[in-house]
C-alpha cells in the first residue's frame, strides 16, 4: 500500500444537507460552537454497499439516514424520532439490507426520572418495520442485544429483562429459547460461533439494589455447567472484568489491574483460569479496547498520556492505521467499522483543530474517500491549538492540564482566563477538540483544563478515594490552576471558573475554599449537596454503589457547596435540565436557596425536558450566549 493515498470526495451534498438548517441561523460564535455534532452514530453494512448514520433533526429529535457507498448516491431519511420523548441512540446493520436501532429516552414517574428503551428493525429503504419482542410501547428495562448471529440472516440474540436468552427474527418476531431465565444474570458474552461462553452475574439485594461486585462464570466450548471465572469490584476496579471473547481461541479479553493501573488482559475459559497481561502502560490506564466489524473483533487498545494513543495487536490493522495517519496528516484515526471480509473500512479522523470527519477506505483499490464532517458549522473557522502543560499544586505535585489560547496568541499574559474542570469525577480530559474550550478561546479567553488528583486515567494513586471523598485535594488542585494562570500574567480581576457536572461542583467548591480567587462562577448541572445526593441516589437500583462512592463523614458537610454558601463571594450562574437523571435539578435549586439565604447573587437557568448533556443546539447556543454576557459584566 502506498504511504500517500488519493483522497477523493463523496456525498458533497450530504455535507450541505446537514449544514444548511444550522447555517440559516444567526452566524455568531455561540451558534457555531453550540451546534451539536452532525453524526450521533454511523455504521457500514456488512457488504460495504451502504452506510447508515443518525443525525440531529432541526425539530429536536434525530433522524436515521441511509446512503449507498457508490459515487453519486443520495442519502435518504428512513426513520425519525421526534425527541418528545424518544431518541435514536444507535443503529447498526443486522444484514446487508436490514438495520436494527436502539431507541429510548427519559420520562418522569412521580418524583423519579426513569429511562425507557426498546429496539426496532427495518429494511434499509425504511420498509418492513417491526418492534423487537413486541415492545411497541415504552419499556423501562428493555431487551439487550448480545449477538448479531451473522451466520443466521435476520435473526439476533437478546437477553430479556427477566434474564432469558432468545434468538429472535427481526422480520416476524419468531422467538427461540437459548438459555432459561436466571434472576442473577445481567449479561452474557458470546464467541464468534454465537455460543454463550461467559455469564455476567450480579445478585441484587432484597431492596433491588445492584451490588458492587460482578461475578463471571465460564461455560466450556462444548457446553455444560457454568464454572466460576472471576469477580470484579466496580468501586475499586479490582479483579478481572471480561468484555469480549477472543476470536478463534478459548480465551476472553478484559480489564484488570497491573501496578494499580488498568490494563488489557486475557483469561483462559477452560482449565486453570490463568490471566495474561496483553498490554499495560507504566504511567496511565488503558481506557478502552478497539474492535472492528459486526463481530467486534478485538484489534487493539486505547490509552492517553499527553495525547491519545492506540496500540494494535493485529499486525495488518497496525500497518493500515499507520498509513492512514500519514495520509490524513497526523490526525488521530479510529476505525469505526469494517465489512465482513475487512476490505472496506469506515474511519473517523480528527485533532484539536479539527472537530472530526468520516472517511471510507477501500483496501483493495487503495482509495480513501471523505464522507461527512462532524461539525459543518465550524468549517472554515480557525480553531485553537490545545497545548499539554503541567503546573505545580500547593504541595509541589505536578498537575497535567490542557491550555487553549485564542487563535494567534502564544501566552496567557494579559488575557482573561477560565479554569474549566472536567466532570465525572471518574473521568479525565484528553487532548483533542472541545467545543466549550474552543468557544471561550474564540471569545478571547485563555482556557485551562486540569486533570486534578481524583481524575481517572492515571492509576489508583492519582485517583485517591475519588473526587468527592478526596475533595480537598481535587478542588485544591483546581484552585491552583487558577493561581497558575494569574502567575502567568492573566489579570486577577478577569479570572473565572466554568464547570459541568462534577466540574460544576468543583467550580462552586473552589469558591468556598478560595473566595477571592475566581471573580465569576458558572456551574452546569452541578452536584451541590453530598448528603442530598446520597438520598437522591438511594431511590435507584445503583443506590448502594453511589452511596458507598460518596461515603460518609465530615466531608459530606465540609465538601458541599450548598452547606458553605456563605463563604462564596463571586456571582454564580447555574444551568440545569429538568430531566437530568445524572444530577437532579434539585441540586441546583438547593444551591440557589443557600446562596440567596446568604445574600449572594445567583441565577438559575432551567431547560425544560432536557437531560444532563443539554443536548440540543438551541439550549447550548443559549447557554453560551448567557455565559458570555455573564463573564463580560
Amino acid at each position: 500500500m502506498p504511504t500517500s493515498m488519493p483522497v477523493r470526495g463523496l456525498w458533497t451534498m450530504v455535507l450541505f444537507m446537514l449544514a444548511s438548517p444550522v447555517q440559516a441561523q444567526e452566524q455568531d460564535a455561540a451558534a457555531r460552537f453550540g451546534a451539536v455534532g452532525a453524526i450521533d452514530s454511523i455504521s457500514l453494512s456488512p457488504d460495504g454497499g451502504q452506510i447508515a448514520f443518525i443525525s440531529p433533526s432541526t425539530r429536536g429529535g434525530n433522524d436515521l439516514f441511509v446512503v449507498g457507498t457508490n459515487d453519486g448516491a443520495s442519502p435518504r431519511r428512513i426513520l425519525r424520532a421526534n425527541g418528545a420523548p424518544e431518541f435514536l441512540f444507535w443503529c447498526d446493520w443486522e444484514s446487508p439490507a436490514r438495520i436494527l436501532c436502539g431507541t429510548g429516552g427519559r420520562q418522569t414517574a412521580g418524583r423519579d426520572i426513569v429511562h425507557f428503551s426498546r429496539m426496532v428493525a427495518l429494511d434499509s429503504d425504511g420498509e418492513n418495520r417491526i418492534f423487537i419482542r413486541g415492545e411497541n410501547r415504552y419499556v423501562r428495562f428493555g431487551s439487550q442485544l448480545i449477538n448479531w448471529l451473522p451466520g443466521q440472516d435476520n435473526r439476533i440474540m437478546l437477553i430479556s429483562p427477566a434474564g432469558a436468552v432468545n434468538s429472535i427474527s427481526t422480520f416476524n418476531d419468531d422467538e427461540r429459547l437459548i438459555e432459561g431465565a436466571r434472576t442473577y444474570a445481567v449479561g452474557y458474552l458470546t464467541d464468534d460461533a454465537g455460543r454463550l461462553r461467559v455469564l455476567v452475574s450480579n445478585a441484587p439485594s432484597g431492596t433491588g439494589m445492584v451490588d458492587e461486585t460482578f461475578r463471571y462464570f465460564a461455560r466450556p466450548e462444548t457446553g455444560g455447567a457454568w464454572q466460576p471465572l472471576s469477580a470484579h469490584d466496580i468501586a475499586t476496579g479490582e479483579g478481572f472484568r471480561p468484555v469480549s471473547i477472543e476470536e478463534g481461541t478459548n480465551h476472553a479479553f478484559g480489564f484488570g489491574k497491573v501496578d494499580g493501573r488498568t490494563a488489557i488482559q486475557r483469561i483462559a475459559l477452560e482449565g486453570a483460569a490463568k490471566i495474561e497481561t496483553i498490554f499495560a502502560h507504566p504511567e496511565v490506564d488503558v481506557s478502552d479496547i478497539l474492535r472492528i466489524g459486526q463481530g467486534g473483533r478485538v484489534v487493539g487498545a486505547v490509552y492517553s498520556t499527553e495525547k491519545p494513543h492506540a496500540v494494535y495487536f493485529d499486525p495488518g490493522i497496525k500497518a493500515l492505521a499507520a498509513q492512514l495517519e500519514t495520509a490524513l496528516e497526523g490526525r488521530m484515526v479510529r476505525i469505526i467499522d469494517a465489512t465482513v471480509d475487512e476490505s472496506r473500512f469506515l474511519l473517523w479522523a480528527g485533532s484539536d483543530t479539527d472537530a472530526g470527519r468520516y472517511y471510507l477506505f477501500d483496501a483493495t483499490a487503495k482509495r480513501l474517500r471523505p464522507l461527512l464532517v462532524d461539525r459543518p458549522m465550524l468549517e472554515g473557522v480557525a480553531l485553537s491549538e490545545v497545548r499539554p502543560i503541567s503546573y505545580a499544586a500547593a504541595d509541589g505535585t505536578r498537575i497535567p492540564a490542557y491550555l487553549t489560547l485564542p487563535p494567534g496568541k502564544t501566552g496567557v499574559a494579559g488575557l482573561p482566563a477560565i479554569v474549566m474542570p472536567h466532570g465525572g469525577p471518574s473521568a479525565r480530559d484528553e487532548w483533542g477538540f472541545d467545543w466549550m474550550a474552543q468557544y471561550f478561546a474564540q471569545r478571547g479567553f485563555a482556557v485551562l483544563q486540569p486533570n486534578f488528583r481524583g481524575s481517572a486515567g492515571y492509576g489508583d494513586d492519582w485517583y485517591q478515594r475519588n473526587g468527592f471523598q478526596s475533595w480537598r485535594t481535587a478542588v485544591g488542585d483546581v484552585a491552583d490552576a487558577g493561581r497558575w494562570l494569574v502567575a502567568e500574567g492573566a489579570p486577577a480581576g478577569r479570572l473565572s471558573i466554568v464547570g459541568w457536572s462534577y466540574g460544576g461542583y468543583a467550580a462552586l467548591q473552589s469558591g468556598v475554599i478560595a473566595p477571592d480567587l475566581f471573580q465569576k462562577i458558572v456551574a452546569i448541572a452541578p452536584v451541590t449537596d453530598l448528603s442530598q445526593l446520597r438520598r437522591e441516589e438511594s431511590r435507584y437500583t445503583s443506590g448502594r454503589i453511589k452511596r458507598d462512592f460518596i461515603g460518609t463523614g465530615p466531608h459530606l458537610r465540609e465538601g458541599s457547596p450548598a452547606e458553605n454558601a456563605g463563604r462564596i463571594h463571586a456571582p454564580v450562574l447555574l444551568f440545569h435540565g429538568t430531566l437530568d437523571q445524572n444530577v437532579e435539578i434539585a441540586q441546583s435549586k438547593t444551591m440557589v436557596r443557600a446562596l440567596k439565604d446568604a445574600g449572594r447573587p445567583v441565577e438559575l437557568v432551567e431547560y425544560p425536558g432536557l437531560a444532563h448533556s443539554l443536548g440540543t443546539a438551541a439550549a447550548r447556543t443559549d447557554m453560551l450566549r448567557r455565559i458570555d454576557a455573564f463573564l463580560a459584566k
